[in-house]
């Protein structure tokens, strides 16, 4: 009868494994050196319209300032951080030096953008990267912005010269666990006390949240049942942000959930400009702007990834570029970020010109956003396996599209407000039912 061993069944595992097993895996230039990582970014080449002539000599230059620093900075170190779920805190100085949070909000250290040039930075980061572009996004199209359009005088002078530098961080708290594209339902109370306010409620996917030195929040006032807003301080006693796990789209955003129980928020942080719901529109108006230029950031840096690889990867004795239909996908590719940097430069021109309508931004998000899971499906495609690792940059992107798809409006939301405004029904809800009498 053969010995029984006295080692545990794990190690015996253990040992039957090869010498080999434990080792790290190959740096990816080695393991696949045919084509180049997006860890060294691809040049720009899918301005094939030659769409920078509209732009001003200020615009192009704010361009090309951050993609070189996106590129330098961020593209060396993005899938790193992506696979660990983590957010790159050493490039927020790097950030803060191009001097572009608070677009379009004037004084107080902000740069004062035109609409259009702080568009453009939002592409350009999301050309690399679109984590970061969401970062920069929400601290300053949602949770700054708010500030300068609702906020008091004293607010602005105390709050919004550090967010300007990223010196300080910001978050904007509006959607609920039960309550997204219905946000106007919100349960979170604010409730008037001597001083203050006392705030209790939860709110979900707010991106910054975990590590926000402030944040913007939205309540019910229970007074006139009409939406407030409040600027809350971290570390406030029963504020709690803990992280949301497990997802697989911009996965260096930090979006948490928040509980508030019973946290107290001062006369002096309640902002003035926020007396009902419709008041966030001011600020949704801009920042659906933003979000719709995501997208188009994100098809550029897919299209160049692609159209580098398909000269890099030889097949069949030929680059994959030889092929009709590579070539097809990849010029499918592009017409699509040219009509899409096409609508999203027209939206800039008609919000800069006081014409935008609600529509037209819901129009611009939900289409773009369209076109780009389109794009990206193709350049996918196009890398074979290896559009399925983060390192090649196209399967981040797919899955990076997934959340903005979604948010600031998702597809179908968007699409009723636009169908609201063209035919002045609205469709939101479902039609109630009526009570038949039967005439037996």
């Amino acid at each position: 009868m053969p010995a029984q061993s006295s080692k545990p069944q794990d190690d015996q595992n253990k040992d039957s494994k090869s010498w080999y097993f434990n080792h790290p895996a190959l740096d990816v230039s080695k393991a696949f050196p045919q084509a180049t990582p997006a860890s060294t970014f691809p040049p720009c080449t899918s301005d094939y319209y030659q769409f920078a002539d509209l732009l001003t000599p200020e615009e192009q230059a704010l361009r090309l300032k951050v993609r070189e620093c996106v590129e330098r900075d961020v593209a060396p170190i993005m899938t790193k951080y992506w696979e660990k779920a983590e957010f790159p805190f050493d490039i927020v100085p790097k950030l803060g030096a191009l001097n572009i949070a608070g677009g379009t909000i004037k004084g107080y250290g902000c740069p004062g953008l035109s609409v259009t040039a702080n568009a453009l930075a939002t592409a350009e980061i999301a050309r690399v990267d679109a984590s970061c572009s969401t970062f920069i996004l929400v601290h300053s199209s949602l949770a700054m912005l708010t500030i300068s359009l609702c906020g008091s005088e004293l607010q602005k002078q105390k709050y919004l010269p550090s967010l300007a530098k990223l010196d300080t961080i910001a978050c904007w708290g509006l959607t609920e666990p039960d309550y997204g594209s219905d946000a106007s339902g919100l349960r979170t109370t604010a409730t008037k006390v001597e001083g203050g306010w006392v705030i209790e409620g939860q709110k979900r996917w707010i991106g910054n949240s975990t590590f926000a030195d402030i944040l913007v929040i939205f309540a019910k006032n229970k007074d006139t049942n009409q939406i407030n807003g409040f600027i809350v301080k971290k570390n406030a006693p029963g504020l709690q942000a803990t992280k949301i796990e497990n997802k697989i789209g911009l996965r260096m955003v930090q979006n948490g959930d928040i509980l508030l129980q019973k946290v107290f928020v001062p006369d002096e942080d309640r902002l003035p400009g926020v007396s009902s719901f419709q008041d966030t529109s001011k600020v949704l108006a801009v920042s659906r702007v933003m979000v719709a230029w995501q997208p188009i950031g994100i098809v550029m840096g897919v299209y160049d990834m692609c159209h580098r690889y398909m000269q890099e990867r030889k097949q069949f004795g030929a680059p994959l570029a030889a092929f009709q239909i590579n070539q097809q996908k990849l010029v499918q590719m592009l017409a699509n970020v040219q009509a899409m940097f096409l609508m999203g430069w027209r939206l800039c021109k008609l919000y800069e010109s006081g014409k935008m309508t609600p529509g037209q931004a819901s129009l611009g998000k939900s289409w773009i956003t369209l076109r780009a899971r389109e794009t990206v499906a193709l350049g996918r495609e196009l890398l074979g396996g290896n559009g399925i690792i983060s390192d090649f940059l196209v399967a981040k992107a797919f899955n990076d599209l997934e959340p903005i798809y979604t948010y600031e409006g998702t597809y179908d939301i968007n699409t009723l407000v636009t169908g609201r405004e063209v035919t002045g029904i609205a469709s939101f809800k479902p039609v109630a039912k009526t009570t038949r009498t039967s005439r037996l």
